[in-house]
Order: structure tokens, then sequence, then C-alpha cells
């Protein structure tokens, strides 16, 4: 559920090999399932391209971005053109809803949540990041200014919890090792695959730094690795099976 104002991504424009990387991985998508619950009907709320709606629920999806729309797999339900601050549904309409890494760029998160809240009789899954963490990772020793970007980007949770009322869990979500998503934190432990620049264009905080920055960030994680330093002070994640950094969901039940 995007929005396009002077500072930020410009999602109309999409670039299609941006769409091509976000590819869902199953065991992220395992923790959204759990989430769900025996839910039969899904509202997904900024949906995208459809990254991690399953055939096991029937899934209505809410999309402003016509360039998403498109590029929906034909499989997919077609996307509603509806913003999640104005949700064209009746009170308690749907089993469980889910907004999945897209709250930051709406355009009142608040409202957009009390609406997803509104139109579900069951549990509301919000998978985002928390920004109180998003500073930890390693990255921001070689590119601060992205995950500065993202950590202003992205509501507390605090904030979120309080928009969706009812009883509320935070669930740190793990990232594999091989995670087949592509955001910050999916290479946690393979430095070099974030030197591509197609990878660094999976994550819309790359678009809000410019070419210097990014050509600063190549050359002194290309020197840090051919120098070992990057290894000598985060090496040990290249054998971790997972990470727990920002990655969270909130799930909320009346």
């Amino acid at each position: 559920m995007r929005t396009f104002d002077g500072g930020d991504v410009g999602y109309g424009v999409l670039d299609p090999e941006r769409v091509s990387l976000r590819r869902p991985d199953e065991r992220i998508g395992h923790v959204i399932a759990r989430a769900l619950g025996d839910a039969r009907t899904v509202l997904n709320v900024g949906a995208g391209t459809g990254s991690y709606e399953s055939a096991a629920h029937a899934i209505t999806a809410v999309e402003p971005s016509l360039a998403l729309r498109a590029r929906r797999p034909a499989e997919l339900a077609t996307a509603i053109d509806a913003v999640a601050e104005n949700l064209p549904f009746a009170d308690r309409e749907f089993d469980a809803a889910m907004a999945l890494l897209s709250v930051q760029d709406w355009s009142d998160i608040d409202a957009g949540l009390r609406e997803m809240r509104r139109v579900t009789r069951g549990p509301v899954a919000v998978l985002t990041c928390d920004p109180a963490r998003v500073r930890d990772f390693w990255l921001y020793e070689y590119a601060p200014d992205v995950l500065e970007t993202e950590a202003r980007r992205y509501p507390s949770l605090d904030r979120l919890t309080a928009a969706l009322g009812g009883t509320t869990t935070v669930e740190s979500v793990p990232v594999p090792l091989d995670c087949t998503d592509d955001f910050n934190e999916a290479y946690y432990g393979r430095p070099e695959l974030l030197l591509a620049p197609a990878a660094r264009r999976a994550c819309s905080a790359w678009s809000f730094i410019d070419d210097r920055a990014r050509q600063d960030f190549d050359v002194s994680l290309r020197r840090a690795l051919g120098s070992g330093a990057w290894d000598e002070a985060f090496g040990h994640l290249r054998s971790r099976p997972a990470y727990n950094g920002s990655l969270v969901l909130v799930r909320a039940t009346p």
C-alpha cells in the first residue's frame, strides 16, 4: 500500500528486476500462515505482486499501484485498487488480515491499521521491521544512510500495537542463512551477494541514497572483504543457520 510523495520511492515506475528478486521464503511464509491460524478469508493490504499469498486461504488483495497489480501472477486473485486508509469492505468482513512489509509506505499508518481492524473479525498480522533494531545489522558500518532511512520509515512497535488494539503479540522472525527473499538482512551471512546492484534494488531503502553513497558502500565493503576485516568482525555469521534481527511479526486479535 504505497503513496508517492517526494520523499518516497516511485513505485509507480517499477523496476521489474526488483519484483523478480522478491521471492517469498517458505520458512517466513510458515510464520505468517501460523499467525493467520485457521482463517478462510484473508485480506492482504498492500499486497504488491502477491508474495506470501497462500492457496490455503481465500485471498482478497488490495494494492493501489497499477504497476504492481499488473505484475501479479495469473493464478492469484486480481488486486483491488484501494488504499489501507479507506478499505471498501464491510465491518468484520474477513476472518483475518495481513500487511507484509508495506505499512511503512502508507500515508497514514494509524488510520490504515484501524481500517484493517475494522474489517477483520479475527487476527491481523503485520510483518514489519522493528526500527529500534534496524541499526544493529552489520550493514550500518558500510551504508549507514540506508539503515537510517529504514529506521525512520518503519513505525515503532508501540505505535503498531496501539493502533491495532486488542491483544497483541510481537514475534521475532528468524531469517534463514539461505533466505530466498531479498531484503538487507537476508544477506547477513552472504555479504558478497549484496555487492550486486540488482540485489540492492530489491530493497527500496537503497533508492533513498545517491549514487555517490552507493559507490562508497561498494568500495568500502569490497575492501573489507578483500582485507579480511569483514570476516574478522562478522565472519561468525557465515555459519549461523538463522539471524534474529529486526524482522518481526505483530499479531493482534480483538
